[in-house]
């Protein structure tokens, strides 16, 4: 898989805000076929630092409801997506990402 295909973007909430603080842990949404590897290198290229560990989830979709002027509303699926937690190493940081 391509470097530039895994990553998706970053993923900034409150929580992992709190993951950068205090383990230097970033989160990402990846591609559903990137395992560990894929994801390891991409970061460790795109952003020039040393990755220790990633840990990965998958994400289940959920059901939605699609409201739209004019019609009923309808019921869809979201899709299923992955999320990888990247632990970097003591010292390194991504500055893109920071809140």
């Amino acid at each position: 898989m391509e470097i530039t295909e895994v990553l998706r973007h970053g993923i900034v909430t409150e929580k992992t805000v709190r993951l950068q603080e205090k383990n230097n842990q970033y989160t990402f949404k990846v591609a559903l076929r990137a395992n560990k590897i894929d994801i390891r290198r991409a970061v460790e290229t795109m952003f020039n630092v040393r990755v220790v560990s990633v840990n990965v989830m998958r994400m289940p979709g959920k059901a939605r409801m699609i409201r739209r002027r004019g019609s009923a509303p309808r019921p869809v699926e979201a899709r299923e997506w992955k999320k990888a937690i990247v632990t970097l190493a003591p010292g390194d940081s991504i500055d893109t990402l920071k809140a």
